[in-house]
């Protein structure tokens, strides 16, 4: 398979949020895995990157509403987040480059304690050199910002809390 082709079916798993895609014709077999790299047992990197499966969001709202307070685990190392029953985290949708502004002269689109309405652009995540609004996902106030601007973030990382109501 020729390089062209790999490309057009990465490009293919973006457009459509595939996670795994496999494919065999005449000339081979091609297995593609969107996430990182792990070390196998022999300490080598592994060729095929995988992905954790995500926590269904009915799971998550039966722990948010099981107790007033729920928490979070952060990726950076930071510790749990607690949260209130009226409080939502704005997750990743991708694995990208996360922006709090347009441009670097601009300024942000949120602050914390900056007031939101749903579908507002609330930051941006650079992925593959495409810049991808992400909108807040209800209207509220936005507490605290966890996310640092310019820097790498995960598919499911914790980038804002937002105080619904």
């Amino acid at each position: 398979m020729e390089a062209r082709e790999i490309k057009a079916l990465i490009a293919l798993m973006h457009d459509h949020g595939l996670v795994e895609l496999e494919i065999e014709d005449k000339k081979g077999k091609v297995r593609l895995v969107r996430g990182t790299a792990a070390p196998t047992a022999a300490g080598e990197s592994n060729s095929v990157p995988r992905v954790a499966a995500p926590v269904p969001k009915a799971q998550k709202g039966r722990a948010a509403a099981a107790s007033a307070k729920s928490t979070v685990a952060t990726r950076d190392g930071s510790g749990p987040l607690e949260l209130a029953a009226n409080q939502k985290v704005i997750e990743s949708p991708m694995v990208g480059t996360f922006y709090r502004a347009a441009s670097p002269d601009a300024a942000p689109f949120v602050e914390e304690g900056s007031s939101v309405r749903k579908g507002q652009p609330i930051c941006i995540i650079e992925a593959m050199k495409m810049m991808n609004e992400i909108e807040a996902p209800a209207s509220g106030r936005i507490v605290k910002i966890l996310a640092e601007n310019a820097q790498p973030v995960e598919y499911g990382q914790a980038l804002m809390i937002v105080e619904v109501g």
